[in-house]
Order: structure tokens, then C-alpha cells, then sequence
């Protein structure tokens, strides 16, 4: 019996762009919210700086993630953010954050 989908994004920030990460979730869009089959989503700080930042978005299945990663309302979510990529790579910098997708099934409660 399906019990979830569950997408977690492991984010690791350079130290001086983890305040400006943190206030683009403060402020974000919520475009995510309204997409079908989304649950909830926590974004979960390190204790230790350098590890990651990990951004936990539960969903009623993997279609249903799927379908926000290919939205218009994921590019709405991510706009700054990628902005910020955008502007690093143009001025031959690194990037401010690298990200890695790692999906999971919820198999129990």
C-alpha cells in the first residue's frame, strides 16, 4: 500500500550565501503548496556548518512530484534561487549552493 513519496533536496550553501538561503525559504513563494497530491514540506538547518541543508517535501506519490518538478509553479518556487546561479556563473564565480535530489517511498507510519 502506497503511504508517500517523500523528496528530499540536500542543499550544501557556501558560508556566505547560507543567510540569504535562509531568507528565501523565509519568503518563499509557497507556489508548491498549490500543487495536487503536495503534503507538506520542512526545511531542516545543520548543526554543523558545511553539511547540508536538507529540504524535506512529502507528496501523495512520485507522479505527483514529478508533476511539480516539471510545473511552471517549480519555476515560480525557484526563480531566486536560480537567479542567484545564474548571476554566479555569469561573474565566473561558484555557485552559492550545489543541490542533490534523493527521492524515498514511505514504507511505514
Amino acid at each position: 500500500m502506497n503511504k508517500g513519496f517523500v523528496a528530499i533536496n540536500y542543499i550544501t550553501c557556501e558560508a556566505e550565501y547560507t543567510s540569504r538561503f535562509e531568507e528565501l525559504f523565509r519568503t518563499r513563494a509557497r507556489a508548491i503548496d498549490r500543487m495536487p497530491g503536495f503534503r507538506f514540506m520542512s526545511v531542516l538547518k545543520p548543526q554543523q556548518a558545511g553539511e547540508p541543508y536538507l529540504v524535506i517535501s512529502h507528496w501523495d506519490s512520485e507522479a505527483h512530484f514529478r508533476a511539480w518538478t516539471a510545473s511552471p509553479e517549480f519555476l515560480e518556487g525557484h526563480q531566486r534561487g536560480f537567479e542567484d546561479m545564474r548571476r554566479a556563473k555569469e561573474s565566473g564565480q561558484k555557485p552559492p549552493m550545489v543541490s542533490v535530489f534523493k527521492t524515498y517511498e514511505i514504507i511505514t507510519d
